[in-house]
């Protein structure tokens, strides 16, 4: 029996949907790997962060206008990336982006440092059994998963409180850098200062070396596009885009920079550089040392981490369902529903999880994860620049959407001229009044697009660089090349699915919203 059919989201629910997805295991994790692939330097690490901030204002911007100039539906980039390739064959576009989307877009990379940083805070011990990590992080999705699929509306307000949670740990941290900056508490360590020698090296770093830590902000940052995904789901579309969603990013993205000093006035350079994913529990050791304080704030980043599942497993899910009801899943009549669509999620994360060699697992899911969506970022730039400068196209002429009001109930229903496939059936009702209403056109300045068009296809082309040395268990070419591989396969899915036609001149209206 299906579940009920989850709440709209307000915009408070919308903004915790995004920060509960930005604050996960990137800013807990990730730190100390950037800082070793930028090889101790404290002025390009902390520069890499303001870079990154910038990379995901102008990505936010791009896709406010492609969201503003389309139906309000779920999917993301999926409905952005139909829009450009609509000239392409029928199905092909959605159809590489949703392999990527399915099987790349999984919960394990936070559901792993959730295992880690629960046997640190219970063991202190920072090389903990690799087989505990992973059964607790299988646990954890699973967890999720079945709040999820029993209790839609409980996994809401949870959501919501862990998104408070999450911004309060942050606010500790930035506090805690801030009293040893300004001599109030003292760590009682002697060791390098990452702030002697702020401007040099340990060594030069490669130009693979870059685009990796660049890949592992972005991820630090992923989840600012976390409200597109569920823009069905939301019951003011418009506020949330364009008040929201900017909001959390920068408050999200003034945390996430303080936090970083913090760690780097707090853990002594060469600790930092060899702390990998327990860089946040090893920064409360220094203060609170091995008491009942240090094992609880770890908990308490693990919780963090549980949040981001939990918002993972929801928006992706959403999105699976929304990819099958268009056919560009196989057996996509199979995943149509809420049930199913979570256990495809649930079924992905768990894999990816069990199944590498411990050796690296975090960075490797990382890289892996973040990676396709280069290629289709930079899909999407270059698409808009094609749409703004081809008048057949009739880009930002202000799109119309109809508003309905419904008799049997005091709200007001929103539908679009031309809406997607309803993930559930509708209510019975009937209409009294209907009205026509034009949004307001946006417009991302070229210099936005160039930013957001030239990272994206830096972070996509440098990792098949060969690094100087290559000492990692996992070769550097695997995660690119599978990432692509993924797309290939969506590709080669669309070619031999059967029952189909492979060419048309332009997808239906129903289809594009256009």
């Amino acid at each position: 029996m299906e579940a009920a059919t989850p709440a709209k989201l307000g915009t408070f629910s919308a903004m915790s949907l995004i920060v509960n997805k930005i604050i996960g295991t990137g800013i807990y994790s990730n730190p100390a790997i950037i800082y070793r692939y930028v090889e101790g330097n404290a002025a390009l690490f902390l520069g890499f962060f303001i870079l990154g901030g910038i990379i995901i204002g102008c990505g936010l911007m791009i896709y406010l206008e492609f969201a503003m100039n389309l139906p309000f539906t779920n999917g993301g980039e999926k409905n952005y990336l139909l829009r450009v390739c609509r000239h392409w064959p029928k199905g092909l576009a959605g159809c590489i982006y949703a392999f990527s989307m399915v099987l790349l877009g999984f919960s394990s990379g936070n559901a792993y440092t959730f295992g880690r940083y629960m046997l640190y805070a219970v063991s202190g011990e920072e090389h903990a059994s690799e087989l505990w990590v992973k059964l607790i992080a299988v646990l954890c999705i699973t967890g999720c998963t079945y709040i999820h699929w029993g209790h839609p509306n409980s996994g809401t307000v949870f959501f919501n409180v862990l998104g408070l949670i999450k911004v309060l740990v942050l606010v500790v941290i930035i506090l805690i850098g801030l009293l040893v900056a300004i001599g109030w508490v003292s760590t009682g360590d002697a060791g390098d200062s990452n702030f002697d020698n702020f401007w040099s090296f340990e060594k030069s770093p490669s130009v693979y070396n870059l685009s990796v830590a660049l890949l592992q902000v972005v991820y630090s940052f992923k989840g600012w596009e976390n409200a597109n995904y569920v823009l069905s789901q939301v019951e003011n579309p418009i506020t949330v885009l364009t008040i929201a969603a900017p909001c959390a990013v920068f408050a999200t993205t003034i945390l996430y920079f303080m936090v970083v000093v913090s760690y780097l006035v707090v853990i002594p350079k060469q600790e930092f550089l060899h702390s990998g994913v327990l860089c946040a529990g090893i920064f409360f050791t220094k203060i609170f040392g091995q008491s009942i304080t240090s094992r609880a704030l770890p908990i308490m980043i693990a919780i963090s981490n549980l949040g981001n599942v939990m918002v993972v497993s929801y928006a992706h899910s959403v999105v699976n369902q929304e990819l099958a009801c268009n056919n560009y899943l196989p057996w996509s009549s199979v995943w149509q529903k809420w049930h199913a669509a979570l256990l495809l999620h649930w079924v992905v994360s768990v894999i990816v999880v069990v199944a590498p060699p411990s050796s690296e697992i975090y960075e490797f899911i990382v890289n892996l994860y973040i990676y396709p969506g280069t290629w289709i970022n930079v899909a999407i730039a270059a698409g808009l620049v094609y749409l703004r400068y081809t008048p057949s196209e009739h880009w930002n002429t202000g799109y119309q959407e109809v508003l309905a009001e419904v008799v049997d109930s005091d709200d007001i229903r929103r539908s679009s001229v031309s809406s997607d496939t309803p993930l559930t059936p509708p209510r019975r009702c009937s209409v009294s009044m209907t009205s026509v209403v034009t949004r307001n056109v946006v417009t991302s300045p070229l210099v936005v697009i160039a930013i957001f068009f030239v990272a994206n296809l830096f972070m996509a082309l440098f990792p098949y660089v060969p690094p100087p040395k290559q000492d990692t268990a996992i070769p550097y070419w695997m995660f690119p090349t599978i990432g692509t591989g993924v797309l290939v396969l969506g590709a080669l899915f669309w070619k031999y699915r059967p029952g189909h036609p492979k060419y048309e001149e332009q997808y239906q209206q129903q289809e594009l919203g256009y």
